[in-house]
């Protein structure tokens, strides 16, 4: 087809006067002409008459008369070609695909680009219009015509007009559609002729014509039939493409044509998705089902998500909005679900028709999921099924994904979305959004929302394992990003549900704010659970092994109680209480005394520009302060217990999670002094290297790798840190958000060992302070999310007295609850010959007598104030009013845990329990961890209660 006409050459054994031209020879005998060669274009056959009568002797002279040439017959230009014959060569103009030269066996198409063929030469502009070469050509395309330009491969795809490629239209929208099954919107040319297919043009041939006469008739078109690529008219030539190496799930049409479904929905193990009640007048409904490459992993909750999110998405559910809140907890797929969704509105339509719901998915995420997510989109689907384009660095072009048809996917931080968002915008649209961890778009002024707002896109879906982390009003937020308007405006919202609400949660509320407030809540909670799903880690209790919690109440060391007490007794103390900013600079220094009182010689660094500051630290005797962690810190105590049993007596691996760097820092030197190795993830890892860690730390052994100490804001979403079996959690976060995505790293799929979590408070400090207003928080977003009922935890003068540090004996947050165990793990179990009234006479606590190496350098101080003093007696006396009023229903959450005096593990109460004795053994059974047991048996350690709970 691409070569020049040639007349054949006509051989006859016979010269060639005597050949009678009026005769048709009868036999092979007489003429011998070669036969046409296989697909060459057809010819008009003429014969050239003499203008005197056919002489009746082959010596007849008019064969000897000069014969004019074969006349080829022109067909008929297009009307809507696109392209044109100039006396430079052919010109067209063509939207293609190009790549780079590779070898690779699969290849794959890098990007989108214009090809404009004129004066002798193609030239390859990418979809930004910037010029990627030229080579010399001057023949014919069609789509699916492969070339090579400027080093690049390049496949045509569709034709364009002259006019829009002056006008730049294929640079600035996608202007020239393209269908499923190729077909081009221009006929290109062949050497300045249209390309009209053969079966539309039949030259008429008489077997007999007049000499020096060429008769031609008119030329009968049939219907225009559009020209297509190879693999679209391959039916015509009896075969049916298949694509190679993949195996497919995709129904073939059918014979007689009509609707039907991308995947069979009869098949067994079949996803269908729901049918819309509502469709156009004259189109056809489809099933829709989930490809079976991925249905066929999905379990059985996983399979529900899709059908909420899809249902959700497609607005056949019953609440105003196309938008959606996945709050499974860590662990449950969330990713895998999503993904099956995306592909799923890719590619199908409930509505029968040759394109998918969306064309364009966007996915914004913390910069350190980035890699995650990409990882994740390969596991499941490959390069070869889907493009996604991950915007993490600046050589990336957004016109690839905006304007371009190879990436249908863009995952992109959050960060670099507000930078972004006007480039977004100019190109065809986002159909879909999804926001991981969502619980950052918690504020109305947050730019991330705002950014994604600007976007104009109905269909958006936030994923987060904690939708509501602190109040109501960042539950507010995150509901209407998903369904704008559904709750009305934020005046409205908290007048009719958050202030009753709250106001019914605490403690001294009346019967009837109790009343209203239920009601208003339960109402809340039925108006979003059209559109939030929530599955708690309890549903991957028969796919993991079991996992347990253990909260330790750690009593401080000599030396804590005194750095303690110095800070809250200074005179500088006093004056920063009333102001916001010291008052957060005091709440981090307290928290860095429970890790371990050496921290703050860092802090006094970075307290040189703050003068109150560094007058505080100053009040502090620094021999406190140089004290090694091991024996200044309670905590340190218990971890270098763990650490140690866990490295001579198992082969398993920990995690090690702080808020805090610098305590990062001094327990990777301890773990060095103990000739332990480790790696390390915190903010200043570099995000490239992030999963490369993580990987290497699963992969390798105890031996090489023992420890992973990470970063609880670097670090603790959507990393999967199963090669490490136990975890602990060194410091608490105000966001209990923060402490729930950390400790959920090591209890995911592909997990073998059972798991053990350990969280560390400092009795009576901060910590403890802390972990109070956690559960505070928790037990809201239980009651609104899940829908359980749950009442206040603690009043606000419990938790309105961070700043003392409380000495006495047992665990304030047990006595707070009301329970009535008797710190035994059960109320069944009471111990032989002691008496209800035990617990009213203990001694006040003291340290163990063998701490001689944490000698009193001072002396005991008090609590600093007489302010002090005075909510200290008041909550005293208020203890026995709280049992009473709250009881075990007043904390369901804590109430679902196990709760342990540590003192009956110590020797001195062998005579009273004995280590063999029933009850005893009981305990330990409740306890259920043989390294815990061994560490609170020992007379040095510093836990005084337990709580323990089973998953």
């Amino acid at each position: 087809m691409n070569k020049p006409f040639r007349p054949p050459l006509l051989k006859s054994k016979q010269k060639a006067e005597e050949i009678d031209l009026t005769r048709i020879p009868d036999s092979d005998d007489e003429v011998e002409i070669n036969p046409r060669p296989y697909k060459k274009r057809k010819l008009l056959v003429h014969v050239i008459e003499s203008s005197s009568p056919p002489a009746k002797t082959l010596s007849s002279p008019a064969v000897h008369a000069p014969r004019k040439p074969l006349l080829v017959v022109s067909n008929p230009r297009e009307p809507n070609s696109t392209a044109k014959a100039t006396s430079e060569g052919l010109e067209g103009y063509y939207m293609v695909l190009w790549r780079k030269f590779t070898t690779k066996k699969n290849k794959t198409w890098d990007g989108d680009g214009v090809l404009s063929v004129y004066g002798g030469y193609a030239r390859l502009q990418d979809i930004s219009g910037r010029d990627m070469g030229r080579s010399m050509y001057n023949e014919p395309l069609l789509p699916g015509s492969t070339l090579s330009v400027g080093g690049k491969d390049v496949e045509v795809d569709s034709a364009i007009s002259k006019a829009d490629f002056l006008a730049r239209k294929p640079f600035l929208k996608t202007s020239t559609k393209r269908s499923s099954s190729g077909e081009s919107q221009a006929s290109p040319m062949i050497q300045g002729k249209p390309t009209t297919p053969a079966s539309t043009y039949k030259p008429v041939v008489s077997p007999k014509m007049p000499t020096e006469k060429i008769e031609k008739k008119p030329v009968v078109l049939k219907k225009e039939i559009p020209a297509k690529s190879f693999y679209a008219s391959a039916s015509k030539i009896g075969t049916t493409f298949k694509t190679p190496l993949l195996k497919s799930s995709v129904l073939q049409p059918k014979a007689g044509g009509g609707p039907q479904p991308r995947h069979a929905p009869d098949a067994p193990g079949a996803l269908v998705m729901k049918r819309p009640k509502y469709f156009p007048k004259g189109k056809d409904i489809v099933d829709v089902v989930v490809d079976p490459f991925l249905s066929q992993h999905l379990r059985d909750h996983q399979r529900e998500g899709v059908k909420f999110l899809y249902e959700c998405v497609m607005g056949m559910r019953d609440f105003n909005g196309q938008g959606a809140l996945l709050a499974d907890e860590m662990g449950l797929g969330k990713t895998l679900q999503t993904i099956a969704l995306i592909w799923t509105l890719l590619k199908q339509n409930p509505i029968y028709g040759p394109e998918g719901v969306i064309k364009k998915a966007l996915i914004v995420c913390p910069v350190t999921l980035i890699t995650n997510w990409k990882k994740e989109f390969q596991k499941w689907l490959g390069n070869e099924r889907i493009g996604v384009l991950v915007a993490d660095d600046k050589k990336v072009r957004l016109t690839d994904f905006t304007h371009g048809k190879s990436y249908s996917v863009m995952i992109i931080g959050y960060e670099k979305l507000r930078s972004v968002q006007d480039e977004l915008k100019r190109g065809a649209g986002i159909d879909l959004v999804v926001a991981d961890e969502g619980h950052r778009l918690k504020t109305a002024q947050n730019k991330s929302a705002q950014a994604i707002k600007a976007l104009n896109t109905d269909r958006r879906i936030i994923l987060s394992g904690t939708p509501m982390q602190n109040d109501l009003s960042e539950f507010f937020e995150m509901v209407d990003f998903c369904n704008p308007g559904l709750l009305g405006k934020y005046n409205t919202f908290k007048k009719e549900f958050e202030t009753p609400i709250t106001k019914s949660r605490q403690p001294g509320a009346s019967d009837r704010d109790i009343e209203k407030g239920t009601a208003r809540g339960e109402e809340l909670s039925a108006l979003t659970r059209t559109f939030i799903l929530r599955r708690t880690a309890e549903v991957l209790s028969k796919y993991l092994p079991p996992k347990t919690e253990y909260v330790l109440f750690c009593n401080p060391t000599r030396a804590q109680i005194q750095v303690y007490q110095h800070v809250l007794e200074s005179s500088v103390f006093g004056s920063m209480i009333g102001n916001t900013e010291c008052k957060l600079q005091l709440i981090t220094m307290l928290k860095k005394i429970c890790n371990a009182p050496s921290l703050l010689v860092k802090a006094d660094e970075e307290a040189s520009g703050n003068a109150k500051m560094a007058q505080l630290l100053d009040v502090i005797p620094s021999e406190l302060l140089r004290k090694s962690p091991v024996v200044a810190s309670s905590k340190f105590r218990v971890l270098d217990q763990l650490i140690k049993y866990l490295s001579k007596e198992t082969s398993e691996k920990i995690v090690l999670v702080s808020n805090y760097t610098a305590t990062l820092d001094i327990l990777g030197q301890h773990l060095a002094s103990l000739s332990l190795p480790f790696l390390r993830l915190d903010g200043s890892t570099p995000a490239n290297r992030r999963q490369e860690l993580v990987d290497t730390f699963n992969k390798t052994s105890a031996s090489k790798n023992f420890a992973f100490l990470l970063s609880a804001k670097s670090g603790g979403t959507g990393l999967n840190l199963i090669g490490a079996s136990r975890l602990v959690l060194f410091d608490v976060d105000w966001n209990p958000a923060v402490d729930l995505q950390a400790m959920a790293r090591i209890h995911r799929d592909g997990q073998k060992r059972p798991v053990k979590i350990y969280r560390m408070l400092m009795a009576g400090g901060m910590d403890e302070k802390i972990y109070q207003r956690q559960v505070s928080k928790t037990g809201l977003a239980d009651s609104v999310v899940d829908g359980k009922k749950n009442e206040g935890s603690f009043s606000p003068e419990e938790l309105r007295d961070l700043f003392r540090l409380a000495t006495n004996p047992g665990c304030q947050t047990h006595d707070l609850l009301g329970c009535d165990c008797k710190g035994l793990g059960s109320e069944q179990i009471t111990a032989p010959g002691s008496d209800e009234e035990d617990d009213q006479d203990k001694e006040e606590w003291s340290d163990d007598a063998e701490d001689s190496d944490d000698e009193m350098l001072f002396p005991a101080v008090v609590p600093a104030t007489k302010a002090n003093v005075e909510a200290i007696q008041k909550i005293d006396d208020n203890k026995g009013k709280s049992k009473k009023r709250k009881g075990k229903e007043g904390m369901q959450a804590l109430m679902h845990y196990k709760h342990i005096d540590a003192s009956v593990f110590k020797g001195e109460t062998e005579d009273v329990f004995g280590y063999e004795l029933e009850d005893f053994e009981k305990i330990k059974g409740i306890l259920g961890d043989d390294a815990l047991t061994t560490i609170l048996k020992e007379d040095t350690c510093k836990v005084n209660f337990v709580f323990a709970k089973h998953g």
